[in-house]
């Protein structure tokens, strides 16, 4: 993620390619902000809060710059989406003792400490949502990092998984609107520091099973400096890496760590992981994005192992046979060919990258052909996701930025001297249909025009009007959230939540046959950077008013078709009602 700059003209450089980028964006948005794609709605649905200051300064130390993620889950079973926000800010080494400290010494200087805590808020029937943290049950002594959301138990409500720097920690639901502390009982026992996280069913016995992205051995002692000798964040070269978990859910409340049991074995920089069919076997594989280190491609053999192919399927390096600083992904058919193509963020003199697979499971770095190469060359990329904003049929990408190293001061920036330095704007793609992207940040509204340090993504459609929103999450201050307001007049839309049993069936490939054309989505949460979305595969259909069928196959393997009575409506499918395919 942090490379040593090699020179002063270097540094000038690069500084003069900031602000010229955002200079770009600030012009455009100013002359095309009558008509944003989205608006920010925060303080309209009861999150905004004037005491969410920014801290005077940060404490140099690795963890508080990383997180935290954000999750849009139905906890309560009402039908609408609430809110998770996992923050931590200012740093100090867990303790295991879930009180928290107003001050703490820190290399020699006092400060005011805030500690982890979760944000849990309950959307109410009016729109708004309302802080319901203190009855939650939701508490404990990690440093937050993410989340992951299954049910874990079948019994139809979501359980969370909240990793930390120290223990993670592991809330069933208990159905009444709050969680208990399951994590000793479920056998989650590692520490060490876990970033994001996945439920998945990787052996198809009908229970959700758990991986975990790892990162480093994190020592508070080391100190860095960078720019001119000042001090500044470490990089993860000053670190070694550490394995990764696989948790198999044993199906009576208890998990089994089988990370080495079915070859596993690795101690990378992991950062983001994605599973999904990768190669078309029926069996869910993992990709794990890690931080300037190859990436993981854990192909599952059916059998019960898994076997790194990253490298012979091209998504271990770039097209320059490099490894990059990888940090969110998230997963789509970016060009619409039926195949399930890759997007990853990147640190600043990095592209992000987009590797389109081939219909024989090889993938190729498009990057360059794609469009937004060069754009996002000045920033560094955290949370992400593939999403048809507009309706249009074919997916655009939302991306989140803010630096992990000092940089110029941006034009817009306000949050105090210290964190200035590593504020950014976000960015936003547009997909012309064929995977190629055009920059639309222009029409961002306050999503691409603020300058800030956001690290999670989430999406989902928080106001139930048919289009994908988001929510955003900083490394402080309260969740931004922003309405789609993107979808011309007569574009269709229609979401669909996959259910096996009593849950959502996270992982099912869900495609939607029309018009001559198949549009291919997941159920899937775990994507984009730390964070958790609305499981329901959602599509943008144009001026398509008749679906033939949707065909779905299912995480044990099973496919479906199913009818569909119309569009502009959420429906919900379930495994064993369908007209059963070929397997």
């Amino acid at each position: 993620m942090f490379r040593q700059v090699g020179s002063t003209l270097r540094i000038v450089a690069i500084s003069l390619f900031y602000l010229f980028a955002v200079a770009q964006s600030v012009t455009a948005t100013t002359t095309d902000m009558d008509k944003p794609l989205f608006t920010e709605i925060t303080s309209s649905v009861g999150l905004e809060d004037a005491s969410e200051r920014w801290p005077s300064d940060g404490t140099y130390t690795l963890p508080e710059i990383m997180g935290g993620g954000v999750a849009l889950l139905d906890y309560d079973n009402d039908g609408d989406l609430d809110l998770l926000q996992i923050r931590s800010l200012l740093f100090r080494e867990p303790t295991g003792d879930a009180e928290r400290p107003t001050t703490e010494i820190s290399n020699g200087l006092q400060k005011e400490l805030f500690w982890t805590h979760f944000r849990l808020f309950q959307q109410q029937s009016n729109g708004i949502f309302s802080d319901v943290t203190d009855v939650s049950g939701l508490n404990d002594a990690g440093y937050g990092q993410g989340v992951a959301v299954g049910d874990t138990d079948n019994d139809g409500d979501l359980d969370l998984y909240v990793t930390n720097y120290g223990p993670d920690a592991f809330y069933r639901n208990n159905g009444d609107g709050t969680f208990v502390n399951a994590t000793e009982s479920a056998g989650f026992s590692a520490g060490g520091w876990s970033t994001s996280a996945a439920f998945l069913d990787y052996d198809a016995d009908g229970y959700l099973d758990l991986y975990v992205a790892r990162y480093l051995h994190f020592d508070p002692a080391v100190s860095c400096q960078r720019l001119s000798d000042a001090r500044d964040y470490c990089g993860p070269q000053s670190f070694e890496g550490i394995p990764d978990s696989l948790y198999r859910n044993n199906g009576d409340g208890s998990f089994s760590d089988v990370t080495t049991d079915v070859g596993i074995v690795s101690s990378d920089k992991g950062l983001g992981v994605v599973c999904a069919d990768f190669t078309s076997d029926g069996w869910v594989d993992l990709y794990v994005a890690n931080d300037g280190e190859a990436n993981r491609l854990w192909v599952n053999s059916g059998s019960g192992t898994f076997v790194d192919e990253a490298i012979i399927r091209g998504l271990a390096f770039n097209t320059h046979g490099k490894a990059e600083a990888s940090m969110g992904i998230t997963v789509g058919d970016a060009d619409r060919d039926g195949e399930l193509d890759l997007f990853m963020t990147h640190f600043f003199r990095e592209t992000n990258t987009l590797y389109v697979a081939s219909s024989y499971g090889i993938f190729s770095d498009a990057t360059d052909s794609s469009g937004f190469a060069g754009i996002d060359l000045p920033f560094t990329g955290f949370g992400c996701g593939f999403f048809d904003f507009d309706h249009d049929a074919d997916l655009d990408i939302a991306l989140v930025n803010g630096r992990v190293m000092r940089g110029p001061v941006l034009p817009g920036a306000n949050l105090g001297n210290f964190w200035n330095p590593y504020a950014e704007p976000n960015l936003l793609f547009e997909n012309n249909g064929q995977g190629q992207f055009s920059d639309v940040g222009a029409r961002g509204g306050k999503f691409t025009s603020q300058v800030e340090i956001s690290r999670g993504l989430a999406f989902g459609d928080i106001d139930r009007d048919g289009d994908l929103d988001f929510v955003v999450g900083n490394i402080w201050g309260a969740p931004r959230v922003f309405r789609n307001d993107a979808p011309a007049p007569g574009t269709h839309w229609l979401s669909v939540r996959a259910m096996t049993g009593n849950r959502d069936a996270i992982g099912a490939q869900v495609t939607v046959v029309a018009a001559k054309m198949k549009f291919v989505g997941l159920a899937l949460p775990a994507y984009s950077y730390l964070s958790s979305s609305d499981c329901k595969a959602h599509f943008g259909l144009g001026d398509i008013e008749k679906i033939d069928a949707i065909e779905v196959v299912w995480p044990d393997g099973n496919q479906e078709r199913f009818s569909v009575p119309g569009v502009d409506r959420v429906i919900t499918v379930r495994q064993g009602e369908g007209e059963a395919l070929g397997s």
